[in-house]
């Protein structure tokens, strides 16, 4: 029998693309120039990509596909529902299982409940519909293997939102665009050229949600633990409430799992400014200005805060000051290293204290 979903999909995707609202420009005449913008900009970034770094896809061309806030939410719901599949599974059969004969009917209700999934699929949507207006550009890595193929592995582009900022901040469009896939490119080319690193992150994911517990208690709890911390003035777990929720064993697998994205999220970065030197006048404009877009305030910097999203802003900083210095220590070569293996990944305290790291690899080296 198949598992009932713990989230209402369905009712996420509602949500989200309600709360998204209308960014006015998609009705722009400017909206039709994106897409050729970007199948070429895709072609010449991946290009610029491989030369900088030396990864070569393994799964062919990248294809490149703008979209509205609405395509966004649909794609990332499709996504999200192929990463929690497993776990999802395993929290409705441990539901299925707890249901015996001498067992309190109230305490089945929980989470697996309609009205559960209801709350659970419209907290999952107001999430997405609100970063739905922010994001410019994803990578939707290739997740599950036979399972709908052609709608993964995709390099998006929200054009609604890209539109808003090149007004904004008034960005010259051709260089503008062309940093972005840059950026994006970055990522398909660490996750698809790096023969065990897409395994190995979701292997990853699977270790640390396979801890988790359905338990509603737990969540109110971490609730009021993040809130007394923001009351105090005190610095929210790295993860917000999904580091709250976890075990220290998740935690450990979490430092593991940061320090990985801290690594990806710089390399991007650093590829993207490095690619860009001939190609890119205003580069250093553009990373000015996306730095202080990631520095949002009041509301937005508390939800940021809950949900962990804040921990991935850091990453970008983390990530390249990491990679400063080891740079700094064996050259820009050094960070080829990284992509030796996955003990040759640095967690968030070796992000943080790159001297760890640095000596942790020396004596791998010294043992191959």
């Amino acid at each position: 029998m198949t598992a009932p979903a713990v989230i209402d999909w369905a009712v996420a995707e509602r949500v989200a693309i309600a709360a998204a609202g209308r960014e006015p420009l998609a009705d722009s005449y400017h909206y039709d120039s994106l897409a050729p913008d970007f199948a070429r900009f895709t072609v010449e970034a991946e290009a610029l990509v491989e030369s900088h770094t030396g990864l070569r896809s393994a799964h062919g061309p990248a294809r490149a596909r703008v979209t509205d806030r609405a395509g966004w939410i649909r794609a990332n719901v499709a996504s999200f529902q192929r990463l929690l599949g497993p776990f999802m599974e395993s929290m409705a059969s441990k539901k299925r299982s707890s249901k015996g004969p001498g067992s309190n009917s109230r305490s089945n209700i929980g989470l697996m409940g309609s009205v559960g999934r209801t709350l659970a699929g419209a907290e999952v949507g107001a999430l997405l519909g609100w970063m739905s207006t922010r994001v410019l550009g994803q990578y939707d890595m290739l997740v599950v293997e036979n399972d709908d193929e052609a709608e993964q592995d995709i390099v998006y582009y929200v054009g609604p939102n890209i539109l808003a900022a090149e007004k904004l901040y008034g960005l010259p469009p051709a260089e503008f665009r062309l940093w972005l896939a840059l950026h994006e490119l970055t990522h398909r080319a660490q996750f698809t050229g790096v023969p065990w690193l897409r395994s190995h992150f979701l292997s990853l994911l699977n270790q640390t949600l396979s801890g988790f517990e359905s338990d509603p208690k737990r969540l109110v709890e971490a609730l009021r633990t993040a809130a007394r911390q923001i009351r105090a003035g005190e610095r929210l777990f790295q993860a917000g409430l999904v580091e709250l929720l976890a075990t220290p064993e998740q935690r450990q697998i979490l430092g593991q799992v940061q320090g990985l994205m801290s690594v990806l999220e710089g390399h991007g970065d650093v590829v993207m400014g490095r690619a860009a030197l001939t190609r890119v006048p205003s580069a250093a404009r553009f990373h000015q200005v996306l730095h202080q877009r990631r520095q949002s305030s009041g509301a937005v910097r508390l939800i940021q805060r809950l949900m962990g999203l804040e921990a991935k802003m850091r990453q970008y900083q983390e990530g390249e000051a990491f990679l400063e210095v080891i740079e700094s220590h064996g050259g820009p070569e050094a960070v080829d290293h990284l992509w030796r293996g996955p003990e040759w990944i640095p967690n968030l305290n070796e992000i943080r204290s790159p001297e760890r790291w640095l000596r942790r690899v020396g004596e791998l080296q010294a043992a191959v």
